[in-house]
């Protein structure tokens, strides 16, 4: 440790730099997730432009397997699934790939038997529509 103060005190200006780095990394750190993120949901969303080519039997066992853990737990209600509305082409009303091929699934097995499907947009991220979620009810 030295005696001499101007060498224990560093400038302002030397902080603000300090400042300015720590900054300039928090920043980098942001745009990175930023972009991981948009990247996962850009790959999301190219999976479920696809239809998933799941059978008729699978489907319906999986669809079972949602509505029992529903009613298990009470409920009334479940999301099936909620995903961007870049998979509608008009961004909020036809829907393509998985949720269309989910939706079609519904009509041919589960709307005779008296299930309700809900599609809406759930959320409106700076005002506006974003997510879309499909909910299936039995009550």
């Amino acid at each position: 440790m030295t005696n001499n103060p101007d060498a224990l005190v560093p400038s302002a200006k030397e902080v603000m730099q300090q400042i300015a780095l720590a900054e300039a990394e928090e920043a980098e750190k942001q745009a990175r997730a930023q972009a991981e993120a948009e990247a996962e949901k850009k790959a999301l969303v190219d999976q479920l432009r696809k239809p998933p080519g799941t059978s008729d039997e699978e489907a319906i066992r999986r669809g079972l397997e949602i509505i029992h853990r529903a009613v298990k737990n009470r409920l009334t209600e479940v999301e099936i699934i909620r995903f961007p509305n870049e998979l509608c082409t008009d961004k909020g009303r036809a829907i393509t790939g998985t949720p269309k091929e989910i939706y079609q699934f519904w009509d041919k097995y589960f709307r005779p038997r008296g299930y309700k499907l809900r599609v809406q947009i759930v959320d409106f991220p700076g005002g506006l529509p974003g997510d879309i979620a499909m909910t299936v009810s039995w009550s």
